[in-house]
């Protein structure tokens, strides 16, 4: 049953950005969410979600089921997820499953969440035990990564009591984090090759060239979603706290000052070429008001995520009939591949296309609106 707004509710940007997109279906479709399994339309699906017990407006939970319903079947095998791609993209989505079960107790949704943890349990590893990102890509740890899996595994461990798997998740944090970081800026850069065989690291340190402002909004992300699930009294839980702490103040210290906002390439600010980009600004915006309101990061002067999101809202956003438009849009960016290889220089970084009301920018919109909600 759908709630009527309030004046209030009509004047969020949350509610106005969820309307947009329901706005957006047809026959109860989504264009970009109906089309497969993956990791945006499981991002903007788990938004949706949110922002329904957010609001106690139920048509946001019931597109996001709706969605997801379109792929779980009723043995819990997904339509279109292949578990030998060891993908660790294709986790992402699995976020729903676990409120859905919860909610409903359909059978499907636990023995689905069971077949994404199998993966998990059998993901290639480095040395180290850190998650290889894909089967395709031998010894490579990226940032996007530990967004995909770490919070899902948290949550499993937290709602099906396996408390091993808090050990598993500590270590993709934190291995990540000591790999990627630069020691002079405190920002991490995209990825990691263990092998140091790819074009697009440093042959010695085995990092990827650049810190690609995207890459740390999914880490920064995937830190405070990831946490929430610690129980207090996990032994590493208070050292990827301090991690995290210190990484935003690197992130704060790279905050361009006049739009509040981050750049594309965020170790190359000002150079020519360089843009403010809106899905690493929506990402990292809701992670550091995650992090000030769940006292991760109660240091943090608030006036930082109000400052962004207040830039958000003059440089990226515009609204029309259509609803809200997020402009500024990096479409997408990786490392190495078949055909155009990706080899993470920063005129990479820029080359790649940039458009406007790209799932991959709305939905951290629609999450960091509903952080600065609750913020206050």
């Amino acid at each position: 049953m759908k709630v009527a707004k309030s004046a209030e509710r009509q004047g969020s940007w949350c509610v106005k950005i969820g309307d947009t997109i329901l706005s957006q279906c047809v026959d109860g479709k989504h264009p970009k969410m109906a089309n497969g399994w993956g990791y945006v339309s499981g991002m903007a699906l788990m938004a949706l979600a949110r922002l329904s017990e957010h609001t106690g407006d139920s048509s946001y939970y019931e597109t996001a089921k709706h969605h997801m319903d379109l792929f779980i079947r009723d043995d819990g095998s997904i339509h279109t997820y292949i578990l030998e791609d060891y993908n660790l993209d294709q986790i992402n989505q699995g976020k729903n499953l676990f409120s859905l079960w919860k909610r409903t107790g359909e059978p499907k949704y636990e023995m689905a969440i069971q077949r994404l943890v199998t993966q998990l349990i059998g993901q290639p590893r480095t040395s180290e035990g850190g998650f290889w990102h894909k089967k395709i890509y031998p010894f490579q740890m990226w940032l996007d990564g530990v967004y995909m899996s770490s919070p899902f595994l948290a949550e499993y461990a937290k709602t099906f009591d396996e408390p091993r798997f808090f050990d598993d998740v500590a270590n993709q944090i934190l291995l990540i984090e000591r790999m990627t970081r630069n020691p002079k800026t405190g920002l991490l850069h995209h990825a990691w090759d263990e092998s140091r065989e790819q074009r697009w690291c440093d042959n010695t340190t085995g990092k990827s060239l650049h810190v690609w402002g995207r890459a740390m909004g999914w880490y920064a992300m995937a830190v405070v979603d990831a946490l929430e699930h610690f129980p207090v009294d996990h032994p590493k839980r208070g050292q990827i706290m301090g991690l995290f702490h210190r990484m935003a103040h690197a992130i704060k210290h790279a905050q361009e000052q006049e739009s509040g906002l981050w750049f594309q390439v965020m170790d190359e600010n000002g150079r020519e070429g360089n843009y403010l980009e809106a899905s690493a600004s929506c990402m990292l915006t809701y992670a550091l008001a995650k992090g000030i309101r769940l006292n991760y990061v109660n240091e943090l002067d608030r006036s930082v995520v109000r400052h962004s999101f207040a830039g958000i809202l003059k440089h990226f956003v515009t609204e029309d009939d259509d609803g809200v438009h997020l402009h500024r849009i990096c479409h997408g960016a990786g490392l190495g591949g078949i055909g155009k290889y990706r080899d993470g220089s920063y005129e990479y970084y820029l080359s790649e296309q940039v458009v406007s009301d790209a799932l991959m920018g709305v939905a951290p919109f629609l999450l960091a609106g509903m952080e600065m909600e609750k913020l206050g």
